[in-house]
This record gives C-alpha cells, structure tokens and sequence, in this order.
C-alpha cells in the first residue's frame, strides 16, 4: 500500500520523498515511525527544525547561516522534504513549523530529555 500522492517539491523526485507507506532504507514496509526517522535522519533535518523552534521565521540565507555548513543545495532539498511532509512550510516572511511541526518539536522534547539523562549517566561512569 502507498502513502497519499504529495506535491513534488523542485528538485526532489516523488520516489525520494518520505512518505508512510513507501520503502525507506531502512523499511520495506513502510510504517510511519520508520518514515519519520529517516526523514529526520537526513543531513540538517533536525538542525533545521531545531533552529526553527523558536524563531520567527527566518529566510533561507538567514537559515543556511544558522545552519552553519549547510550547502545550498542540501538546504534547499531538506526545505523542500520537511515541506512535502507537513512539516515546515514558507511564509512571505521566511520559514516556519507548521502546527504539525510543532507537534513533532515538542514530541522530540522526550527523546531530548533521554538524550540528557544518557549523558549524565555516560559521564558518572567516566574514571
């Protein structure tokens, strides 16, 4: 079964878009969560949403230098992904989470949360 047809963003072809449904690396099947963590996997994808968490929303050269090493190219194709997926959208202003995106941010506080108490217990365990 195949996810819902999206528009394609330019410069992304539809077999590259994470849709749930489709096969992603590391899913035959498909299923939602898989799709979401390779989204979230790409290069940038969580420091673009990260940097947009709190900000009013900024412009693609403004984003790009929050990013701070991101290429243009690479920028533009994560813009585009997190776009198709709900996830972002543009504004006459810049970029922004969309509701849906701001659902997932705080969503991620969780795992986030995780992160830090992994970390301190990595560093009690440290000689």
């Amino acid at each position: 079964m195949s996810g819902p047809d999206l528009p394609t963003p330019e410069g992304v072809p539809p077999r590259d878009l994470p849709t749930p449904g489709r096969p992603v690396p590391s899913s035959a099947s498909g299923r939602p969560i898989m799709v979401l963590l390779d989204l979230l996997g790409r290069r940038w994808a969580l420091r673009v949403l990260w940097e947009l968490r709190d900000r009013p929303a900024p412009s693609f050269r403004a984003l790009q230098a929050a990013c701070g090493g991101a290429s243009s190219s690479v920028l533009s194709s994560r813009l585009a992904e997190l776009t198709a997926a709900g996830i972002i959208e543009r504004s006459e202003q810049g970029y922004r989470l969309t509701e849906e995106g701001r659902f997932l941010v705080a969503s991620l506080q969780t795992m986030n949360a995780w992160a830090d108490r992994w970390a301190e217990r990595a560093d009690q365990a440290l000689p």
